[in-house]
């Protein structure tokens, strides 16, 4: 059987037309060896995409318009991703099709990536996100869903770099690998992936957690969460930072900074009201976080 991802040592950077007509089109893109995307837009139902092969592989699949249907002929499970969200999946064989339900519009994007791309790329560190998807794939898994977030502006701006490579750049291949990378790491840096710690601390950690998540434009103090947690504030400290790697004010940050990526997209606000609304008066000092954490300023996100 032969693998899904292309090995040829004269092209690196190859574009295949699925199909095309009025209604449909869609494309399949072999960035470089371990590296494909799927591009689909549609205004009719196109018939279904069919992946069978022995490959250990990890997908991200993005539906900014539709819905995208996923036969597991394996198991025979479906899953489904919805309009507005992008999901990770795992697998080390296929036997699966990809169905666009009835919708007046599709605009999907699917990236794959073999497992021995991602070797490059590994830490030794098993609660690393690579580390963590590779040794996943590397296990019997037809298809396993890892999560599924909702689309944020710098996952369209990334996604956009990527779809834009020209055919006439120079360093074609290397470049459009870039910013696949790019893409990964703002993708991958979203799992939450724990390290070995006791049940007990691991309640602790989630419990902050969710507090958090009910107020992190005006957060409770330290203090206040290790008396509504039961705790002394020398334990809290020391239990999150073990479990989700941070610090409690430096989560509260990539909270604000999260939400504000959500904005960027979805509301029609401007620079100063999101940086108000996730919590941050000044906006300078809100477009300096932005672009610490994400390297790109948020008005080059603003949806135009």
């Amino acid at each position: 059987m032969e693998s899904f991802f292309f090995n040829i040592t004269g092209r690196r950077y190859k574009v295949t037309e699925l199909f095309r007509d009025k209604k449909a089109y869609m494309q399949r893109v072999d960035i470089s060896n371990g590296i494909v995307f799927l591009e689909n837009r549609s205004y009719a139902k196109p018939e279904a995409l069919k992946l069978k092969n022995l490959d250990r592989m990890v997908m991200i699949v993005m539906v900014k318009q539709g819905e995208l249907v996923i036969d597991d002929h394996l198991s025979g499970k479906k899953e489904s991703v919805k309009e507005g969200t992008i999901a990770i999946f795992c697998s080390s064989e296929q036997d699966i099709s990809f169905g666009i339900s009835e919708h007046e519009a599709s605009d999907i994007f699917v990236l794959f990536i073999a497992d021995f791309f991602l070797k490059r790329y590994l830490s030794g560190r098993q609660y690393e996100p690579i580390d963590f998807l590779y040794e996943k794939i590397q296990n019997d898994i037809s298809l396993e869903r890892i999560n599924t977030l909702p689309i944020d502006a710098l996952t369209l701006y990334s996604t956009e770099k990527i779809l834009n490579v020209s055919q006439t750049d120079k360093m074609q291949s290397i470049r459009a690998e870039q910013r696949v990378i790019e893409f990964m790491i703002h993708r991958f840096s979203l799992l939450d992936i724990f390290d070995e710690v006791g049940e007990e601390d691991l309640a602790l950690a989630r419990q902050v957690k969710s507090i958090l998540l009910e107020d992190f434009i005006d957060p409770p103090t330290v203090e206040a969460l290790a008396h509504r947690c039961a705790t002394n504030t020398s334990k809290l400290k020391k239990v999150f930072k073990q479990v989700y790697k941070t610090t409690i004010h430096a989560y509260v940050q990539k909270l604000r900074l999260e939400e504000a990526n959500l904005l960027l997209k979805e509301e029609n606000l401007t620079i100063g009201e999101i940086a108000k609304r996730v919590g941050y008066r000044h906006q300078g000092h809100f477009s300096k976080l932005f672009y610490a954490s994400y390297g790109v300023h948020p008005k080059d996100l603003i949806k135009g």
